[in-house]
């Protein structure tokens, strides 16, 4: 009885590839929940999306940032999003490509945004991920801090710390750590 089911599962799988074309690779069900949710994408003006591997990995992406208000103005800041194959159970794994000064975002490109850790859920989606990235460039927050000393002067002294994300992002050093120009 086995032998029957291969022999019949192999039947089917010579008829499919007999019109000469490569078998068809079905898609998780976190690739096709990710392909509705950037089919449904409604970003701001200041955000895009692109496929550096093409179209046919969209488990793996970069988001552009902008930022046209707050202390960001100017900056083009991108991030790559790795999208577990068990998504939207798991959170996708976030990077900040762009070097910037920023409390919510160390020098390694980790990014702290809480939906991306403790309150992922999978009700949440791609584009509420990307706005909650572009919520980080126009209020960032010093109490959750990656990058502790940009914390310290956003606390402290908003108009040093808006000196310092001007020459960050202009191309240029903030105490020892050189920042490459990204606007």
């Amino acid at each position: 009885m086995i032998k029957l089911f291969k022999v019949k599962e192999k039947q089917k799988e010579l008829a499919e590839n007999a019109n000469g074309k490569p078998p068809v690779k079905k898609q998780s069900a976190g690739e096709l929940r990710l392909h509705k949710d950037i089919s449904e994408l409604n970003l701001p003006k200041t955000c895009s999306i692109s496929f550096p591997n093409g179209k046919d990995d969209l488990m793996n992406f970069e988001v552009t940032i902008r930022p046209d208000e707050g202390y960001y103005t100017g900056g083009t800041f991108i991030f790559s999003f790795q999208i577990s194959p068990i998504y939207p159970h798991e959170a996708p794994k976030v990077k900040c490509r762009t070097k910037v000064y920023h409390p919510n975002i160390d020098l390694e490109g980790n990014v702290c945004l809480n939906i991306l850790r403790e309150d992922w859920k999978p009700v949440l989606n791609i584009n509420t991920i990307i706005y909650g990235l572009y919520h980080l460039f126009t209020e960032p927050n010093h109490e959750d801090p990656l990058n502790p000393d940009a914390a310290a002067v956003l606390r402290d002294n908003p108009r040093l710390f808006e000196s310092n994300v001007r020459r960050a992002i202009s191309g240029g050093f903030v105490g020892q750590t050189f920042f490459p120009r990204c606007i």
